[in-house]
């Protein structure tokens, strides 16, 4: 193996092992860490003493290993820190219209979802995990994304349409029998497009939360300029 190709190797190693303990809600032993990334206890040790003497991760006295600050400080400087910046608005909206939100942008051909909000006081609702990506051709928050961009050779008529009007409505192109509402929010390059997205499985919902949905959009782009 070429010494480029070790470096990779481990670089990917460590970031994996990065990502399993920020995921982890109870912390994650070494042994765990070793079985989840798919290497031997030294290898997983030497990874964790790296993101540790880089204050990525911290290990409790129980032995388990957590997120640290300065994890905190990287995920802030993503974007300007777009999605704290963005919180109250899509709670206030969630909470309001008493269905999911969330705020998704586009990363090459993929949507991903920096901010998923469910409404506090509804005992049930659509949700999703911070992260998930999806096609950015699929779904109201792909055609969104699609619509504050250059049109693209091939791309359905649907991105044209809300290029047009600002908004787009979808019907079971993510998850079976469930409604998306999303809306641009107009930001200039060099910022990634960006919007949010409303789910819910009743179309009546969907109706009376479009102009709601257009005013926060319209904020954010104000708040994130």
């Amino acid at each position: 193996m070429t010494g480029s190709g070790t470096g990779s190797q481990t670089l990917a190693r460590g970031l994996t092992a990065l990502q399993l303990v920020a995921a982890s809600t109870t912390g994650l032993t070494l042994q765990e860490v070793a079985d989840q990334v798919g290497v031997h206890r030294t290898i997983a040790y030497r990874l964790l003493s790296t993101l540790t003497q880089f204050r990525l991760v911290s290990k409790g006295e129980d032995g388990r290993y957590r997120p640290a600050a300065r994890l905190a400080v990287l995920g802030a400087s993503f974007d300007h820190n777009v999605r704290q910046l963005s919180l109250p608005t899509l709670r206030a909206l969630a909470n309001d219209l008493g269905t999911t939100v969330s705020l998704l942008m586009a990363e090459g051909d993929e949507q991903v979802a920096i901010a998923v909000i469910v409404p506090t006081q509804v005992a049930y609702q659509l949700a999703f995990h911070e992260g998930s990506r999806y096609p950015l051709d699929r779904g109201a928050a792909g055609i969104a994304l699609l619509a504050s961009m250059p049109p693209r050779p091939g791309e359905r008529d649907l991105v044209a349409v809300t290029r047009e009007r600002g908004w787009v409505t979808t019907f079971g192109e993510i998850e079976p029998n469930t409604y998306g509402f999303a809306v641009p929010v107009r930001r200039s390059a060099p910022f990634p497009p960006t919007c949010i997205n409303l789910i819910s499985h009743r179309e009546d919902v969907v109706m009376r939360s479009q102009s709601a949905v257009i005013r926060a959009a319209e904020q954010l782009a104000a708040l994130l300029s």
